[in-house]
C-alpha cells in the first residue's frame, strides 16, 4: 500500500503536507478492521473527514449507499476525483471541515483518520450538532483516546465533554508504523456513540460553565474552584456539594458525568 500511495502522489506531483498532519494509512489489515468495525450497509450515508488519497474512501464506497468526502487539501481532491471516478455514490467536497456547514441526512456516520491537531475540535463539532451522527469512528492519537475514555478518579475536561454527549470506546490499537510518513506516536480507532436522550441548549450552556469552573485549577479543591469562578459564597457551594453527596475537598477529576448533572440541577439557579 505504501508504494501505491507514493506512486499516486508522484503521478499528481503531490506530497504529504506536515502542516495538515497528513499521515497516510498503509496497513491493509488496519484498513479492513476499520471497515469491519464500521458495519456499513447500502442504507448508510458516511461522512469521511480528510480522505487523503482515498484508500479508505474506496473501500467505504463499496459498502455504503453514499459517501461525502470532505478534504481541505486541493491537491488531494484532484487525486480523489481520479481515484474515485468509477464510484457514482461518492461526493468530494474541498473544504475545511471546521468551517463548513453540511446538509446531512437524519442518519449518517462519521469516519475519519483525523490529523492529531484537529481531534478535539472535530469531535466537539459533531457532538454539538442538533443532527448528530449515529456514531463516529475515528483514528486518533492513542493518549488522547485514553483521556476521552477515562473514568473517575482520572476524569479530564475532555472526558467529561465527550461523555456528556456520548459513549466512547477504544476498538483497537494502531501502530505508528501503519502510516507513511511515520508519525511520532501510536494511534487507536475509537467509536463514539451519541446518547439518544438530548438536553436542552440552556442546560448544556450551564453544564459546561460549571464543569469548566470545576476544572479551572484541576489540582485544587472543587469548592474553591466553583466559588471563585462562579462568584458564589464558599459556604453556599459547600452545602450544594454535600447535598449531592460530593465532598467539597474533592477535585474535579473525581466526579463522573452523572455527578456533574446532579450538581448542575442544584446549582443552575445561581448561574446567569
Amino acid at each position: 500500500m505504501a508504494e501505491n500511495i507514493k506512486n499516486i502522489l508522484q503521478k499528481f506531483n503531490a506530497k504529504p503536507k506536515k502542516y495538515l498532519g497528513q499521515n497516510f494509512l498503509i496497513d491493509k489489515n488496519i484498513l479492513n478492521k476499520i471497515i469491519e468495525s464500521s458495519d456499513i450497509s447500502p442504507k448508510d450515508t458516511v461522512l469521511e473527514v480528510g480522505p487523503g488519497t482515498g484508500i479508505l474512501t474506496r473501500e467505504l464506497a463499496k459498502k455504503a449507499g453514499k459517501i461525502i468526502a470532505v478534504e481541505k487539501d486541493k491537491s488531494m481532491c484532484k487525486i480523489l476525483e481520479n481515484e474515485l471516478k468509477d464510484f457514482k455514490n461518492t461526493e468530494i467536497i474541498n473544504a475545511d471541515i471546521l468551517k463548513i456547514n453540511l446538509s446531512l441526512p437524519p442518519s449518517y456516520k462519521v469516519i475519519a483518520n483525523i490529523p492529531y491537531y484537529l481531534t478535539s475540535a472535530v469531535i466537539r463539532k459533531f457532538l454539538e450538532l442538533e443532527n448528530q451522527p449515529t456514531e463516529l469512528i475515528l483514528m486518533i492519537q492513542k493518549e488522547v483516546a485514553k483521556r476521552i475514555c477515562e473514568t473517575p478518579p482520572k476524569m479530564s475536561l475532555l472526558a467529561v465533554s465527550v461523555q456528556f454527549y456520548a459513549t466512547p470506546k477504544i476498538i483497537f490499537n494502531v501502530s505508528k508504523n501503519s502510516f507513511w510518513p511515520v508519525p511520532k506516536v501510536d494511534s487507536v480507532v475509537i467509536k463514539i456513540t451519541p446518547h439518544k436522550t438530548k438536553q436542552n441548549p440552556e442546560f448544556i450552556k450551564k453544564f459546561f460553565k460549571i464543569v469548566k469552573a470545576g476544572f479551572s485549577q484541576p489540582r485544587k479543591q472543587l469548592v474553591g474552584n466553583l466559588s471563585k469562578t462562579l462568584k458564589i459564597e464558599k459556604g453556599e457551594i459547600n452545602s450544594l456539594l454535600l447535598e449531592n453527596n460530593i465532598n467539597p475537598t474533592q477535585r474535579a477529576e473525581t466526579l463522573s458525568v452523572a455527578n456533574w448533572i446532579s450538581l448542575i440541577n442544584s446549582i443552575q439557579d445561581y448561574i446567569k
